[in-house]
């Protein structure tokens, strides 16, 4: 069966194109869901990388600066605890002055020590035997310690203080009763602080603020005074948690609008804690680059395979019509359009064998133009071409079902392959089409057709030839009898189908 085996490979072709596409688009799915994984990855691990980084750099700048504010407490505890000794208030000024600030810490960041008394005047004073006249009573580092005893070390806003701009540190002198004595004071300048950020190799756009627990900007890189002193817990865009002890937060921060990647770090119990920030630009630049480039020779792949697949997909395609076209051109009669004797002999062949195995009839019509020769003879091989041209139309309108095969089956003759159909039902149908013919005839082209039916139930020992043998039998018979007209098999040794 060479029709069949030729459809079949079509098919096959066809679908190998729908297949090449197919795993060619999944290939390409699952190679860019890799990349893409590959790629997010990447960027985690430069996260990571740069929140180690800064995690370190807060580290190193916040025991850095928990150490020396440590040191000048343990000096100012060291000065309001010899305070409270009676035999303090009896000793000279030189050496009360050796007595409470001998082991006191001095450095060039630090400042001077100094006593004020219960109502805010000052009474020692570290630099000075003889100090001036000074009375700090309304500032918030007396007050606080005045009024809160429990305060402990009280860390000021950043503020002028003698000279120079700093953070006081103060703590409360209280007398063996709890009354309270006064306070003692000191104070570390900003140059320590730009020192300290100056030694370190910062990048453009990075930014180190040191923070008091209530939110209160001590000190910023880079430096812009209108920013010091500035409390973020009165901006409700930076809440709290932005971000936590700890912990790390990328977003908009709370000077500009630059996106960073925020790291934050504190001395459990320590009055200032540091946040180091860091550009998101410059933490993946050089993931961002590396990502341009993988993505571009990944773009550059899928456009080539589905180039290809596509090209490949075009070309099979084109296959299988250019074998659709020969498949027609070997299956077609070229003057009428109908199917040739070659496609009618493999079609009759796999009906008769389907009507086998299922027990169903087939019936054949046998066609034949009446006079054609003399008709030909007389008006031409064109004029009997088009007579054959209007028969195989009339056969066309009048078979209508899928399955049914109409062809040429040889110079003048047609036939009409009808499967699962009875002998009446055929006998019916060539009627029909020998009617249709002498409708269409009528006029100038003067022919009719003669039509021989038989029908089957194919049994063990048959051919389908047998079938061939008694519609041409019959349509002998029609000839004979006249023409124009169609006659049923009744040929004794043909089993037919009423």
């Amino acid at each position: 069966m060479p029709f069949r085996r030729g459809n079949d490979a079509r098919r096959r072709w066809r679908l190998s194109a729908k297949l090449l596409i197919a795993a060619s688009v999944a290939t390409v799915l699952g190679f860019s869901a890799v990349c893409a994984g590959v790629m997010f990855d990447m960027r985690r691990g430069e996260e990571q990388l740069a929140r180690r980084t800064l995690e370190n750099l807060a580290s190193g700048i916040e025991a850095d600066i928990s150490r020396n504010v440590e040191l000048y407490d343990l000096s100012l505890r060291a000065v309001a605890s010899n305070l409270e000794m009676p035999e303090i208030r009896g000793v000279s000024k030189e050496l009360r002055q050796l007595i409470l600030f001998d082991h006191a810490a001095t450095a060039k960041h630090f400042g001077a020590i100094q006593v004020f008394d219960v109502k805010g005047n000052l009474t020692i004073d570290a630099a000075s035997l003889d100090p001036q006249p000074e009375n700090r009573s309304d500032e918030e580092y007396f007050a606080i310690q005045r009024d809160h005893p429990d305060t402990g070390l009280y860390v000021s806003r950043p503020m002028l203080h003698r000279g120079a701009y700093a953070i006081v540190l103060s703590r409360r002198i209280t007398g063996e009763d709890g009354r309270f004595l006064g306070v003692v004071v000191g104070s570390i300048r900003f140059s320590y602080f730009h020192d300290l950020f100056g030694r370190l190799n910062l990048t453009p756009g990075d930014t180190i603020t040191v923070l008091r627990n209530d939110r209160t900007i001590i000190m910023r890189t880079p430096f812009d005074l209108d920013v010091i002193g500035k409390n973020l817990a009165e901006q409700l865009d930076w809440r709290s948690e932005n971000p936590k002890m700890g912990g790390a937060f990328s977003g908009k921060g709370p000077v500009d609008d630059t996106p960073r990647l925020y790291v934050r770090r504190s001395s459990s119990g320590g009055p200032l804690y540091v946040v180091v920030g860091k550009p998101l630009e410059a933490v993946f630049s050089l993931w961002r680059t590396e990502a341009i480039r993988i993505g571009a020779i990944m773009a550059f792949l899928v456009l080539f395979v589905l180039s290809a697949t596509l090209v490949l997909a075009r070309e099979i395609v084109r296959r299988a019509d250019a074998e659709d076209k020969l498949e027609e051109l070997a299956t077609t009669d070229a003057l009428t359009g109908l199917k040739n004797r070659r496609k009618f002999d493999a079609e009759i062949d796999r009906e008769w064998r389907r009507a086998g195995r299922y027990g169903q009839p087939v019936a054949l019509l046998m066609i034949d133009a009446d006079h054609f020769k003399a008709y030909n003879d007389t008006y031409g091989h064109q004029a009997g071409d088009q007579v054959l041209v209007g028969i195989a139309i009339c056969i066309s309108d009048a078979v209508r079902r899928a399955g049914d095969c109409p062809a040429r089956f040889g110079g003048e003759e047609f036939a009409v392959l009808l499967p699962n159909m009875t002998a009446l039902e055929a006998f019916n149908l060539a009627e029909t089409i020998r009617n249709k013919v002498q409708q269409w005839c009528e006029g100038e082209l003067i022919t009719t057709v003669s039509i021989g039916v038989a029908s089957m139930r194919p049994l063990a020992g048959q051919q389908w030839s047998d079938l061939i043998e008694a519609a041409d039998k019959a349509l002998y018979a029609a000839k004979a009898n006249g023409r124009n007209q169609s006659v049923l098999a009744t040929v004794p040794k043909i089993a037919l189908v009423a």
